[in-house]
């Protein structure tokens, strides 16, 4: 089942393009991943992808919910809150799942928000499919590693039980070792049935992720050359297109 489908998709602002021309589709099940440098665009994408950033050119359709895994300087853990207190706060703020909605919502997702008041971290942990997670319930956001962060946010998403689940930069600051077990724990939870769209500068040999790349950003249009480039993007609104630096 296609879970989400990008033809054409762009986005332009004042400062040129940050991405254009993507061609995307990842169904259930699959795991994709998006390379390219810094400042080619790819936060951006993503968070199109997941409908929480505007796009300006092409068509994107998205069946059923999505959810943000760790994005940095959008959707990161909290410094104060130890990685237990994130899932027990996510499990209450989410609340049981509706009886009308268990059967579209995985059974891992199900039993870890039926668990919150007992075990919440082991039910959320285990939920996602990484028991052999390098993550304690007892370390606070501030002392988190780069992949720790990933793995929160990677749990995190799975706890509302979405169709597609996207994560930024996964392989930022982490070595060898830890590049192949993220890479390793995104196919597992691909495997699960979730839409999995993961950004990085590159894929770890051996990952089974579908890949696709995106270029540095091309400069503006001199406007003064054509009338036709002073007209505003397709999707621009009457404020000002936000600036893009992903």
């Amino acid at each position: 089942m296609k879970i989400v489908e990008a033809s054409g998709l762009g986005l332009r602002t004042r400062r040129g393009w940050a991405y254009r021309d993507v061609d995307l589709t990842a169904g259930a099940g699959e795991l994709h991943a998006v390379t390219g440098p810094p400042g080619s665009g790819r936060t951006s994408l993503l968070l199109a992808l997941a409908g929480s950033f505007p796009h300006t050119e092409g068509e994107l359709r998205r069946r059923g919910p999505a959810a943000l895994g760790q994005v940095a300087g959008v959707h990161e853990p909290d410094p104060t809150l130890t990685v237990a207190e994130h899932i027990q706060e996510r499990l209450l703020l989410l609340g049981p799942v509706p009886r009308r909605r268990r059967q579209l919502v995985p059974v891992a997702a199900v039993r870890a928000r039926r668990a919150y008041r007992r075990d919440a971290f082991a039910a959320a942990i285990a939920g996602a499919g990484f028991t052999d997670t390098p993550l304690e319930p007892d370390v606070y956001g501030r002392d988190l590693t780069p992949v720790q962060r990933q793995v929160l946010g990677l749990v995190l998403a799975s706890l509302s039980g979405p169709n597609l689940i996207v994560a930024d930069d996964v392989d930022a600051g982490s070595d060898a070792p830890e590049r192949a077990w993220i890479w390793a724990a995104l196919s597992r939870l691909a495997d699960q049935g979730y839409a999995v769209v993961a950004s990085a500068r590159a894929v770890e040999t051996g990952s089974t992720a579908i890949t696709h790349r995106v270029g540095d950003p091309t400069l503006p249009v001199r406007t003064e050359l054509t009338p036709a480039a002073l007209v505003a993007p397709r999707a621009a609104t009457q404020h000002e297109t936000p600036e893009v630096t992903a």
